[in-house]
């Protein structure tokens, strides 16, 4: 296919697709779908090997959102029966952390649901880094804290973290219709302020939420403008309670299309599958990595994961290798250079970061959408070919938040 030729061609040379040849993408068949991994798999070998990026999040503080995300379990009025708890204190933070270490996570991700942090939330984050980072030798800290105010980028960074999440999560066009109570630009902000005080931005986005092809492209290449370095892409999880409980759109076919149009936009960066990928890909979850150099270690914010130890077996059994604490994630023209983004100047790469979490859709979820679904749980009867898989999710009853072992 000479389409996909020719997007091999521009991800090898970090030079961008159009929008026709992005949206090209998001249409090819059924038929052709094996090709399109094919050759966003080429791209995402020449840049990264076959190491697989694992990350864990930690749920600083759960529920009790003032913002009305329409996807997000934590939002205002949420009826779904997630754990709420305040603050968690930096010792039992650094304990949580220390599971998802033990079983190969390379970077925590720090998550608290609110509007934003005050600054003394920022000082509880920062003991919080402190205590993670004085245990655990080589490890990533990203925060995840909603949208900053002038002065607390640069204090996370101070305090030792490495990198800051806020999603954008859809197009600035229908962002109005997902979100009220903070604009699209306020995120922009945030991301912006992130990327100035020297901490590796990280934004991406939820697919799922009723959108179309093209605002799909139009949040990707936004993405891309905003030059982050980690793309983290979910799928939105319709759990009951929200306002998009009703809308199972997804597909793993279109899941995997999604991805690989993101591979093409961002052919240098860390795609990260994020959540929802256990509810939406399901058994097609390994081919998914042919796409994706980064996943989510375990459960999510507000939702229960794959099992840590099946997540393991998965990239062993797919041919990959879990990245070492040694390993430099990003091709070396990236971390040379402040500049030299994907998609960014003069056809370079693209790099971006955001959502109030972690490079998640959950509300303020550090890489995950609201959680993943639960794999490995007693299953009923599968479901017939397109009917909504609402078995495959299940409220986070474990780790942070409650006296039981995280699932890691």
């Amino acid at each position: 296919m000479d389409l996909l030729n020719t997007l091999v061609d521009k991800g090898l040379r970090r030079e961008l697709p159009t929008r026709e040849e992005a949206l090209a993408v998001l249409a090819t068949s059924d038929d052709d779908l094996l090709d399109v991994v094919a050759a966003a798999g080429k791209v995402r070998r020449h840049w990264f090997g076959r190491r697989v990026k694992l990350n864990y999040l930690v749920n600083l503080k759960s529920g009790l959102c003032p913002e009305d995300c329409s996807y997000c379990s934590q939002r205002l009025g949420s009826t779904t029966g997630i754990l709420k708890y305040t603050w968690l204190k930096p010792d039992q933070a650094s304990q949580a952390a220390a599971a998802g270490l033990a079983g190969g996570a390379k970077r925590v991700c720090l998550v608290a649901s609110g509007r934003g942090p005050t600054d003394r939330d920022v000082d509880r984050v920062s003991e919080t880094i402190k205590a993670i980072k004085d245990q655990n030798e080589g490890v990533e800290v990203c925060a995840c804290l909603g949208l900053l105010s002038d002065g607390q980028a640069e204090r996370l960074r101070d305090a030792g973290a490495d990198a800051y999440n806020h999603n954008l999560n859809t197009s600035e066009g229908t962002y109005g219709d997902i979100t009220t109570t903070h604009t699209y630009a306020d995120r922009v902000d945030t991301v912006q302020k992130a990327h100035g005080a020297g901490l590796s931005a990280c934004s991406g986005l939820i697919a799922g939420m009723g959108e179309s092809d093209e605002d799909l492209v139009d949040v990707v290449y936004s993405l891309r403008e905003l030059d982050p370095d980690s793309v983290p892409v979910n799928f939105l999880i319709p759990v009951e309670g929200t306002p998009l409980a009703k809308e199972w759109n997804l597909t793993p076919q279109r899941c995997l299309r999604i991805l690989a149009m993101v591979r093409f936009v961002c052919p240098d960066v860390e795609v990260r599958i994020a959540g929802g990928r256990e509810v939406h890909l399901r058994t097609m979850q390994p081919l998914a990595l042919n796409l994706a150099n980064s996943i989510f270690l375990g459960d999510y914010l507000t939702t229960e994961g794959q099992a840590g130890k099946a997540d393991l077996e998965m990239i062993a059994d797919a041919g990959f290798e879990v990245e070492g604490t040694d390993q430099v994630t990003l091709p070396e023209h990236r971390t040379e250079s402040a500049g030299g983004g994907c998609g960014s100047h003069e056809a370079a790469g693209c790099r971006s970061h955001g959502d109030a979490g972690c490079g998640s859709h959950e509300g303020t979820g550090c890489g995950s959408h609201e959680g993943g679904g639960v794999c490995g749980t007693p299953a009923a009867a599968a479901a017939p070919a397109g009917e909504p898989r609402t078995d495959l999710v299940a409220v986070r009853r474990r780790g942070a938040g409650t006296d039981l072992a995280p699932n890691a």
